[in-house]
This record gives structure tokens, sequence and C-alpha cells, in this order.
């Protein structure tokens, strides 16, 4: 089963492709992760991944391709995947249908842009170890203090509530597109992301069977 995973920032993609890769025992392939992957190893298309990184710039959609490609190509893939976080834009849905890679399914986790806000500039990570909490889902004992190791607990710079409204912009903009590109080929199922993480977990499973 190849799967492609769709959602805006903070609709919980990351947590739901473990979580099904684990249930399915197909690999996850995130972007960021492979790119990092294809760095350390030295790939040829890892390596013109860094010449790009090295000069503060995006990297370009051509040698993402290429990475992915590589990816993909890899022996435990032939059963099956999840793409999150590719493609992000039409261009890069494209270019993956180019490659001959068939899609069996792409599954939409639809939030409310105001739920991903108020989860997000929820959060607070701490300092020291990493721990994280929420201001109204998991909040610490003691306010700003790590129950685990007691450091200090701040609010990323990507949880700022105007840094997410401004990647929620990004999204609706340039990702969004991709639910009618994949409408159009009878593949998109909409799942509506529930609070709890296990139902939408059975929502997605049962979208994949449908």
């Amino acid at each position: 089963m190849k799967i492609i995973l769709l959602g805006a920032p903070g609709a919980g993609k990351g947590t739901q492709a473990e979580v099904i890769s684990e249930r399915l025992q197909i690999p996850t392939i995130s972007t960021g992760n492979i790119i990092r992957e294809a760095l350390k190893t030295g790939t040829e298309m890892g390596l013109k991944a860094k010449s790009f990184m090295d000069a503060g710039q995006l990297v370009p959609d051509d040698v993402v391709i290429g990475i992915i490609k590589e990816r993909l190509a890899k022996d435990d893939c032939q059963n099956g995947f999840i793409l999150d976080g590719f493609p992000r834009t039409i261009p890069q849905a494209e270019a993956l249908d180019n490659m001959g890679v068939v899609i069996d399914k792409v599954i939409d986790i639809e939030v409310k842009d105001e739920t991903i806000i108020n989860r997000m500039s929820g959060r607070r990570v701490c300092e020291k170890c990493g721990a994280s909490y929420h201001l109204e889902h998991k909040k610490p004992s003691v306010d700003g203090v790590c129950d685990k190791c007691a450091g200090t607990l701040v609010q990323r710079k990507d949880d700022h509530p105007d840094t997410v409204k401004a990647r929620l912009e990004v999204y609706h903009k340039e990702t969004e597109p991709l639910k009618d590109y994949y409408s159009k080929q009878g593949k998109l199922a909409i799942v509506e992301g529930q609070s709890e993480i296990e139902e939408t977990t059975s929502l997605i499973l049962a979208a994949i069977e449908a």
C-alpha cells in the first residue's frame, strides 16, 4: 500500500504516520528525515542538497525529488510506504507521477486552523531535556518547570501564534490544491482529525481499507 498523508502543520501527520507505519509494517518516508539521511551518507543527491543548505537556500524540487527517488528504490519500500511531507506542491505531485510511482491512497487529515493555532501555541518544551507539555492538555506540576528534570519550559519560535499562522497560509496556498489534484484521480480520502490520537488513527485505517 502506497500512501500519502496530507494535512496542515500541527494536524498530527507525523504522529499518525508513525502509528500507521507500525500497523501496516511499511516505512514512513519523511522529507526532512531522508534529506538528513542523504546528507549523512553522502549520496549524490545528498551532496547537492548540502550545497544549497550551506548557502542558506531552500533545496530545489529536482534535488528533493531525486532524494525521494533514491529512497523509494530501497528494498523496504517494495511492499509500500507512507509519504509524509511530500509532495507539498502540484509540481512535486506531477514529478511523483512522472517517476511512475502509483499512489494507492491519499489521506487528508482535516483540522480547523483555530484548533491548530491553539494546539501549537499552547505547547511548551523543556530547554534542558526536550520534554513536551501543553498549557491546557498536559500541564506541568509547577508552571514553567519541567516535571522530569526541573528545567525551564519555553515556547519554541515555531509554536508562536504568528509563526503558526504564517505556516498555515503557506499550506493553504501551496499544499491544499493537492486535495483537488488527487480527488480528480479518485484517490483522496478526507479524515476529520479528532482530539484523541487513537480515534484519528481508526478513521485513517478505515479510509485506507475502504
